[in-house]
């Protein structure tokens, strides 16, 4: 078994600071957490409160290796864990970033998968707040599958998906779970989906009634509520009938991979299914400066492939951002990736995109970052965008996200030390201790992206490295602080040792204890790193 190590040298001699032969007492405690902690209006009541946590008994001092303990500890988070929901959650929903889910039902890659209810709901438990399903008919098309259309992904019954999304929607947060639907369905089908859906969630589903919204609610109003969103039928678009002779124009949008699928017949739908929409979808039609439009008497959900967004940024950068202002911006993967990898969601979210939609089965860095993000806010799946995306300068004017801006704080970030590999990992060289390192950075609007490293620990399962960085931020309220931890290896490629990735706009300062996940996103049970946060 690992030995246990003392306490490093830094460690040691802040204690001493803030101690009296070796004892540190709830007035010491108290001073530690106003001047390194950068706890301002810390009381001698929540010193106490802490104290008695270290403690099974209520004592009244801490000497160092108690003190190591709490450093080490759930109660030091990088975030504060206690904090809960603090966004204002009052706000139309196209004020928010929302934790969006991609073909949330596949197990895997988008070709050969198994279709399921247990990827919708550990989205849900994760704290996913926007569900897609692919609709298509079954088999004998009297009744409705999800999967991925023209593949050979194994289907699973819509009516498995609700009853799943409906039992486990609100377990991570109570805040609204929107359910997209990507539809290839006949009129008959369109009407069974209707009555399934309006009979499943009763009276959680959300309706906008027959007057098309004017401006989004907001998720404080949506609480518990189930929203759908889909791009209505042609028949029945803003209440009137279109004589739907265009097949060119239908087979436009006939793509699965990208956006929502079009109606398959051309008789009159019923209009149950329409009601059941509450946010109009749809696909930019004549070019992106109809499709970025903005109209003062409605509100829709428009979606571009991450391939568009990036084309269009660089052509349409400000008038995606007046865009997301007022409406909704679901930003999805390209299909050639069959391998249900995922893309850089900043390019999305610097642009105000609400709907960053992510394989959540995938893994790789992309994925951390995602989990980065809504981290913020309780991590109820809604994090308030920057005022700076949600309003107009006198003139007129919006954000510019390729706009070259000052630094508005730097960043400074200590690695001190790690330890927990030996609990959590079978082990690494098989006839040496690991030789670890951390690779530290932002990721943010490219002016802030950066990645650094520390030295190599060698030979130790509890490393110290005790190096510090600066990061100058000019967006620190889109930036993310990613952390990996690596193992070098000699005689092959070097081994993860875990990972994290935390909003800078919540992190704690002073020293605290930073719990390292697997590639998936799961947290150790142990690996943690000690460091230290401060904006000067």
């Amino acid at each position: 078994m690992a030995k246990k190590e003392e306490p490093p040298a830094a460690i040691k001699a802040l204690f001493d600071d803030y101690s009296d032969h070796g004892i540190m007492t709830v007035d010491h405690f108290l001073r530690f957490l106003i001047e390194i902690q950068k706890q301002k209006n810390a009381t001698i009541e929540e010193a106490k409160a802490i104290f008695n946590q270290i403690h099974e008994q209520q004592e009244h001092s801490l000497n160092l290796n108690s003190f190591f303990k709490f450093i080490f500890g759930d109660l030091n988070s990088a975030l504060d864990l206690n904090r809960g929901v603090h966004h204002d959650m009052t706000a139309p929903l196209s004020h928010y970033f929302i934790y969006t889910g991609h073909n949330s039902y596949l197990t895997g890659n988008q070709l050969s998968s198994e279709c399921s209810v247990a990827p919708i709901i550990d989205a849900l438990k994760r704290g996913v707040r926007v569900i897609e399903l692919d609709l298509w008919p079954n088999s004998t098309d009297d009744d409705v599958d999800v999967l991925h259309g023209r593949t050979l992904t194994d289907p699973v019954e819509l009516i498995k998906c609700l009853r799943s999304i409906k039992e486990h929607a609100f377990v991570a947060s109570e805040y609204p779970v929107v359910i997209t639907l990507e539809d290839h369905l006949t009129p008959d089908l369109q009407a069974k989906v209707a009555e399934m859906v309006t009979q499943t969630f009763g009276d959680i589903l959300f309706s906008r009634g027959p007057v098309r919204l004017k401006e989004f609610p907001s998720p404080e109003m949506l609480k518990k509520r189930i929203v759908i969103s889909t791009k209505p039928p042609k028949e029945y678009l803003d209440g009137e009938e279109i004589q739907a002779d265009d097949k060119n124009e239908c087979d436009e949008d006939s793509d699965d991979d990208e956006g929502e699928g079009d109606i398959k017949s051309k008789k009159n739908v019923a209009p149950e299914y329409k009601n059941i929409i509450a946010i109009h979808a749809g696909k930019p039609k004549g070019g992106l400066d109809v499709g970025l439009k903005v109209d003062p008497e409605k509100v829709r959900r428009l979606s571009l492939s991450e391939a568009q967004l990036e084309e269009a940024a660089e052509t349409h950068g400000k008038e995606i951002v007046r865009f997301t202002q007022r409406n909704i911006l679901r930003v999805y993967p390209k299909g050639i990736r069959v391998d249900s990898s995922n893309y850089n969601p900043l390019v999305g979210w610097m642009h105000g995109a609400q709907m960053v939609a992510f394989n959540m089965q995938g893994h790789g860095e992309s994925l951390w970052l995602m989990h980065g993000m809504f981290n913020a806010n309780g991590g109820c799946g809604y994090v308030k965008k920057p005022d700076f995306l949600l309003k107009s300068s006198p003139d007129g004017e919006v954000f510019d996200p390729r706009a070259e801006l000052p630094v508005k704080t730097t960043l400074k970030v200590k690695v001190y030390m790690g330890d927990g590999w030996y609990n959590d990992f079978q082990g690494f060289d098989v006839f040496s201790k690991p030789d670890f390192y951390v690779t530290v950075g932002i990721a943010g609007v490219p002016a802030d992206t950066v990645m650094k490293e520390t030295e190599e620990a060698e030979d130790n399962w509890t490393p110290i490295w005790n190096e510090e960085f600066e990061f100058p931020l000019t967006v620190p309220e889109l930036a993310l602080l990613q952390i990996v931890v690596t193992e070098h290896d000699t005689s092959q490629k070097d081994d993860f040792g875990g990972q994290t990735c935390l909003p800078v706009s919540e992190l704690q300062s002073g020293i605290r204890a930073v719990p390292l996940h697997d590639q998936s996103g799961v947290k150790y049970n142990s690996a943690k790193l000690i460091m230290h946060f401060d904006f000067v």
